[in-house]
């Protein structure tokens, strides 16, 4: 299988074409391609499904893609390495990361919410009069563009990853979850009597309403978001052990190892040196 490298942090480019360039490819980078005109079929790792304008498709690094072509199709392709992701100060929402990285399981657009598809659509209008042009300071247009792009599909890829709440959920337990993504670096706030009382709930009450409502119960999955999050900068930051350790509020690095061990089976620094088969999907 032939492999795919990109040569710059950041690659922006309009196609219009009636057969996929690249077939059977596996990349060593991101890639979002929006549809802009056309339709056909998708193929990621395996699984194939429909596409039609206005879909947005994320690929990440090791996957494996295609597209098959019904006439002339039109699309908008980014594609970014590891280095831009790393280097861009994504403030609230510095989980969006780990969005990414997780996210090798999606086939179909990332796009879930209406508003969000306008919202895209007239970004990729934006982009494509940009393009046109070759001017002083064309990257620095882009960039911020392709930034909301990301965001807007960050924010639908969280809500994916959501399938347990069905659309008739109480919207109450979206609020449980991005309040603990936004408190997962300190313990007190995470504790089940403070978000009990954060959200007017006893404390048994809400523990049977969020395995309820998100699938699995509240520790567990305080746990699993700690983890990826550790996951994420053990292997893709230069953070010393110790300043993760600090960033999440252990209150050492053998109580962090002892939680990391007890859901990797190994140790911190054994996991940064890859002494693992590949990273656990949440």
């Amino acid at each position: 299988m032939a492999k795919e490298n990109i040569y710059q942090a950041l690659e922006v480019y309009y196609e219009k074409v009636e057969v996929c360039p690249l077939r059977n490819r596996q990349f060593n980078f991101f890639e979002l391609v929006y549809v802009i005109a056309g339709g056909g079929s998708h193929a990621v790792n395996g699984n194939r499904i429909p596409f039609q304008a206005g879909d947005l498709f994320l690929i990440t690094p090791q996957d494996c893609h295609e597209f098959d072509l019904e006439g002339i199709c039109e699309f908008m392709v980014i594609r970014f390495g590891e280095s831009y992701v790393k280097e861009y100060q994504w403030k609230s929402i510095d989980h969006i990361e780990c969005l990414l990285y997780y996210a090798s399981h999606l086939s179909a657009s990332v796009l879930v919410h209406q508003e969000d598809k306008r919202l895209v659509a007239q970004l990729i209008q934006t982009l494509q009069g940009v393009l046109k042009v070759e001017l002083m300071y064309n990257e620095d247009l882009i960039r911020p563009i392709v930034n909301a792009i990301l965001v807007i599909a960050a924010r639908n890829i969280a809500q994916i990853q959501l399938k347990p709440l069905g659309e008739t959920s109480d919207a109450k337990i979206v609020q449980i979850l991005n309040y603990i993504q936004q408190h997962i670096r300190e313990p007190d706030l995470l504790k089940i009597a403070a978000i009990a009382d954060r959200f007017g709930m006893s404390p048994t009450y809400l523990g049977s309403y969020f395995r309820k409502h998100g699938g699995e119960s509240l520790q567990a999955y305080i746990s699993a978001y700690k983890i990826r999050l550790i996951e994420h900068r053990l292997l893709f930051s230069d953070l010393r052990i110790n300043e993760i350790v600090h960033e999440f509020g252990f209150a050492d690095e053998s109580h962090c190892n002892k939680f990391f061990k007890r859901h990797k089976g190994m140790s911190m620094s054994a996991f940064r040196k890859g002494e693992v088969v590949s990273v656990e999907k949440y």
